[in-house]
């Protein structure tokens, strides 16, 4: 099987798609071990942190180059692999295929576009049908969404998630006791964890996303001190500089997209926790579009440890 996933990633590292047999394949495998994991899945520092990808291929790749090739890089995304990008097939398999060859190397958690409501009004399914003129792929992958893990914990210190907190859950055990083998919920916790934003004002209040909650300040302090956590982190929004800290440095937003949309002009970030849980953010531009020009790279170093 080692033999076989290095070529589908040979492959998928010049933006091949793979055919629909060896997505059905892939996703089978995926699946087995997706399925063994938790809720709220332990990761091990050091490790990097990438926030939305969105089916820009060309930035996932120059991203490896920045933050370090798997298994070389140990990697947490935080979701939202699909839809608004070209390259949506080609950004979901390589993720996919890292994961079934590195499985203890990559963690790769869901994200509000991971469903099958969501793709279909965004792109992913339509590129899907496109290119294989049946919606079998789209099907296999859907389905093995169901299987992704709602968030993580780095030496427990850290929480990762996609949108944010919800107002039914107090701590990681109520994570842990949920039923995630499912299509995302209009409403409840799922819905909330892989929805919600925060906000400047306190308390909860009504997302204008229609799905999930905002929460102030009060929420995330609440949340991280019962939990014995030093920071959130989640994704799920654009943000100009690729990251931005919220209530008072215990919340991180990253956005691992640059460029969005190939529209928006913004800077993409992942964030680096060293073994002696120091923390550096690397910020980058869009992929360049000729040979021979380089991104650059910004390394923001935080004045605290983790």
């Amino acid at each position: 099987m080692e033999a076989t996933l290095q070529v589908w990633l040979d492959k998928l590292f010049k933006c091949q798609a793979l055919n629909e047999e060896e997505v059905k394949k892939l996703c089978a495998k995926a699946r087995e071990i997706l399925q063994k994991e938790e809720n709220v899945q332990s990761v091990r520092s050091p490790v990097t942190v990438v926030g939305d990808i969105h089916g820009q291929w060309n930035d996932l790749v120059e991203m490896f180059s920045i933050g370090g090739p798997v298994p070389n890089t140990n990697y947490v995304f935080l979701g939202d692999y699909v839809d608004r990008g070209f390259y949506s097939i080609e950004t979901v398999s390589l993720i996919m295929c890292l994961k079934v060859r590195y499985p203890d190397r990559i963690h790769i958690l869901r994200g509000n576009h991971e469903s099958r409501q969501i793709t279909q009004v965004y792109g992913f399914y339509d590129q899907c049908l496109k290119h294989y003129g049946t919606p079998n792929v789209w099907k296999y992958f859907t389905d093995l969404f169901d299987f992704l893990p709602l968030s993580f914990l780095i030496d427990s210190k850290v929480f990762g998630v996609h949108g944010g907190l919800s107002p039914s859950i107090d701590n990681l055990d109520h994570i842990r006791t949920l039923d995630r083998l499912h299509e995302v919920p209009h409403e409840g916790p799922i819905c909330d964890l892989i929805w919600s934003d925060p906000d400047d004002r306190v308390g909860w209040g009504i997302s204008p996303r229609g799905a999930g909650y905002t929460f102030g300040e009060d929420i995330t302090a609440r949340w991280n001190h019962t939990n014995g956590l030093t920071l959130t982190v989640r994704a799920h929004q654009l943000v100009m500089e690729g990251f931005n800290y919220n209530h008072n440095q215990q919340l991180l937003t990253l956005f691992s997209a640059p460029n969005y949309c190939y529209r928006c002009g913004n800077q993409a970030a992942i964030m680096e926790i060293d073994e002696s849980f120091g923390s550096m953010i690397l910020q980058f531009e869009a992929a360049p579009r000729s040979k021979g020009d380089q991104v650059r790279v910004t390394r923001t170093t935080p004045e605290y440890f983790l």
